[in-house]
């Protein structure tokens, strides 16, 4: 089905008359060599170009998606700092009956993800474009790839840059002893490349097709009318939708403020700036990035939030630069064929690990790390997918999927190799920088345990800061677009509004959860994620019915039904001309004989 407003050009095709349907596959193609010698034949695969509905005008607030999701956000804001042991309590309840219950379908649809993208990639699905057939991409490939670093992990790659791998090591994963440097870099990247990037590739494919292909606005529901068909989608069941991207984008993108703030509560200590900061320390980070999140938001100055982007990327660049050249360089050269030799030894290991695994105690883990990043990663999902959606009109449904699963991947094998393999070799040599455990520290002790790492560490602390501002500013975009109806163009206040309500949300979880903050941030983004897992489980389905309506892939079925009927019916001509011949020199032998006897 499509929408009522745009005809759909690629889902449907003419119907063929009985008439032709009586034909042979040999007289089809007869017909179809002397009408081309007799008439113009049209051999575009798509129609005049036709805008997208999301890039139309006069979208109204959708206040039956608005007025929900800003009702449990509130809530939680409320009942986080009215009742901070209640909202904490709860959210280590739900989270255990999430983990009991539904611990084995994050851990096994995370793989199904991959698979699916991968098959989708390599099918002849992947020769479709995302727009016309003829159109180009919309950027370069090089300008498309470096927008892609600005999508996703930021802060997290700060966070746990330092401080996963070197748990892994010191703790070992569940069924492996400690100090195993293959293990702790495969459960690394397990978490960080293939499987987050799938996830973001599904959505963002979804999105974009529905959008540059169909024409239909720019939201996750209308990539489920293949499924609910356009009433289904304009009514209760595309709400529901709508405020569950919403919901997932708000608690997601908190979490990853809230490890920010934290983050740069422990670069101010470890600078000397501020010796122990408290609560009210990171409450006060938290409102000084917001007010200048805000201003971003209401200036409409695009460029800025572009330079600070693109400034992002060279800060880390740099980063990653400086712990390379004065860390141990050679370690790290040696660590990066390590770890991705033992991600793929070790894939299938990990993918079908479940609370059973280690004898029944890999649970408690799974929860603090694998469940929570594919919860993390599903409730980043609509606001990352929107955004990879937005650059990738034009390019083909095989680039996208490569491009988006392989390039994030290898920077992030690059990035965990560098600072990741620096802290175990640190930890090898006795000059462990674990300190108390903290993990927001980490990063800064390996700073500081290096030559100049006293300048660096003001380097992380304003990347951190940037992080913050240009997430939380393209968050929220994204949640305007899904409260207007899938407007390109989002009014500013309401993005502003769903940006202050983000990190409202981030800073309740950070004061609810006390000196657990960093577990309070993990509980409550693995529950308000897990109905969104649902949502992606359904939209594979949606993607691929939408995909076999598409002219390119009815094209070739019916090309290769032809071929199959042409073939049969040159089979049959064949045998019966063999057949003939064979009757044609029997008739001569029978003639000879009979001529020698006379």
């Amino acid at each position: 089905m499509v929408s009522m407003t745009t005809p759909d050009p690629y889902s449907h095709q003419p119907p063929v008359d009985d008439e032709a349907e009586e034909l042979t596959a040999t007289e089809e193609l007869a017909g179809l060599l002397e009408s081309s010698r007799t008439a113009e034949v049209d051999t575009a695969d798509s129609p005049a170009g036709f805008p997208p509905e999301s890039e139309k005008q006069d979208f109204s607030l959708n206040w039956g998606v608005i007025i929900p999701a800003l009702v449990v956000v509130l809530i939680a804001v409320a009942w986080g700092i009215g009742l901070p042991d209640s909202f904490s309590s709860f959210a280590e309840t739900a989270l255990t009956l999430v983990v009991d219950s539904l611990g084995w379908a994050f851990v096994f649809f995370g793989t199904v993800f991959v698979f699916f993208a991968i098959v989708i990639a390599a099918s002849k699905f992947g020769q479709i474009r995302l727009g016309h057939q003829d159109e180009a991409p919309e950027f370069r490939t090089v300008s498309w790839i470096a927008m892609m670093f600005a999508a996703g992990m930021g802060i997290g790659l700060m966070f746990y840059g330092t401080t996963e791998p070197l748990t892994f090591y010191r703790n070992g994963v569940p069924a492996h002893q400690p100090q195993e440097v293959g293990t702790a870099m495969a459960s690394t990247l397990f978490h960080w490349t293939l499987h987050p990037w799938a996830i973001y590739a599904i959505v963002g494919l979804a999105i974009a097709y529905s959008t540059f292909r169909v024409g239909r606005r720019q939201l996750l529901s209308s990539a489920f009318v293949p499924l609910i068909g356009e009433k289904g989608a304009t009514g209760w069941l595309g709400r529901l939708i709508d405020i569950l991207s919403i919901i997932a984008t708000v608690f997601g993108t908190a979490c990853s403020l809230g490890l920010g703030a934290l983050q740069i509560g422990a670069g101010l200590s470890a600078a000397g700036i501020i010796e122990d900061p408290s609560q009210w320390t990171v409450l006060g980070i938290v409102s000084v990035l917001t007010l200048a999140f805000i201003l971003s938001a209401l200036s409409g100055v695009g460029k800025g939030i572009q330079y600070l982007s693109n400034g992002n990327m060279v800060l880390a660049a740099i980063l990653a630069i400086f712990v390379f050249v004065v860390g141990p360089t050679v370690s790290i050269l040696n660590m990066i064929p390590t770890s991705i030799g033992a991600y793929f030894s070790s894939f299938f290991e990990m993918a079908s690990r479940t609370a059973v695994s280690a004898d029944g105690t890999a649970g408690e883990w799974l929860s603090g790390w694998t469940i929570f990043y594919w919860a993390w990663w599903i409730s980043w999902s609509p606001f990352v997918g929107m955004f990879l959606a937005r650059i990738s009109r034009g390019r083909t449904i095989r680039e996208f999927i490569i491009g988006v699963m392989l390039v994030p991947a290898g920077v992030s094998t690059v990035w965990f190799s560098i600072f990741g393999g620096t802290a175990i070799t640190k930890e090898q040599g006795g000059e462990s920088i674990w300190g108390e455990g903290v993990a927001e520290e980490q990063l800064f002790s390996l700073l500081q345990s290096l030559p100049g790492g006293q300048v660096v560490s003001i380097v992380a602390m304003i990347l951190l800061s940037t992080f913050f501002i240009t997430s939380a500013d393209s968050a929220s975009t994204v949640m305007g677009i899904l409260s207007q109806r899938g407007k390109l163009d989002a009014n500013r206040w309401v993005s502003a509004s769903w940006g202050v309500a983000t990190a409202a949300i981030g800073l309740t979880l950070l004061l609810s959860g006390g000196d657990n903050a960093l577990n309070n941030l993990q509980n409550v983004t693995i529950v308000a994620a897990t109905p969104f897992l649902f949502v992606i489980i359904g939209l594979m389905f949606a993607i691929v019915k939408d995909l076999r309506n598409d002219i390119i892939y009815v094209d070739y079925r019916e090309q290769q039904r032809f071929a199959a009927r042409l073939a049969r019916e040159r089979r049959i001509h064949a045998e019966a001309q063999r057949r003939a011949e064979l009757a044609r020199k029997k008739r001569e032998r029978q003639a000879e004989r009979m001529a020698r006897r006379r």
